[in-house]
């Protein structure tokens, strides 16, 4: 293998590079601060004459259209508690995910309409909306979302049933004679 490498060098006309660079003195220099992640420039805080938040979130078939503002931690869906409208302990857990990653938890009221889909869908909808709520509010929480996956639309959708099938993949029984 070194053999290629040599002989492409000689065609190109280069001359091989040192194969160690000669060790230094680390008291001659200088001391050298740890490099550092460039930041990436805060966006601006995007708010609604009442001080609020507004995103919309979506997933499958539903359509969340969230308002956040500074508050003690009530959420309500549809004019609704969250308690009555997400029944499912598991759905109000994916509403509150978001806050619970950006360490955020009872400090923001959410209001929040969804249409279309069942509950799961908007529950995920409403999640992807308090997220971008969220980094609208507070934009250096953006990087703490965004590497959870909150700020991406979830794209899954249900399959389209396709003609000669029962139903997306599923086939029809089938019948020896």
């Amino acid at each position: 293998m070194s053999d290629t490498r040599e002989s492409i060098a000689d065609q190109l006309g280069a001359t091989p590079a040192p194969a160690a660079p000669a060790p230094e003195a680390p008291a001659a220099e200088a001391p050298v601060a740890p490099p550092t992640q460039e930041a990436a420039p805060l966006r601006e805080q995007q708010l609604d004459k009442h001080g609020r938040a507004y995103a919309t979130g979506r997933r499958k078939d539903a359509v969340a259209r969230v308002w956040l503002k500074p508050g003690s931690g009530k959420i309500v869906i549809n004019g609704s508690e969250q308690e009555s409208y997400f029944a499912r302990p598991t759905l109000r857990l994916v509403i509150n995910q978001p806050f619970d990653v950006a360490e955020r938890q009872g400090q923001y009221d959410v209001e929040a309409t969804v249409i279309g889909g069942g509950l799961s869908g908007q529950a995920g909808a409403v999640k992807h909306g308090i997220a971008q709520a969220l980094t609208r509010y507070e934009p250096a929480l953006r990087t703490v979302v965004k590497q959870a996956g909150f700020l991406t639309r979830d794209s899954r959708a249900v399959e389209r049933k396709k003609y000669g099938r029962a139903k997306a993949r599923r086939s029809f029984q089938f019948s020896k004679r």
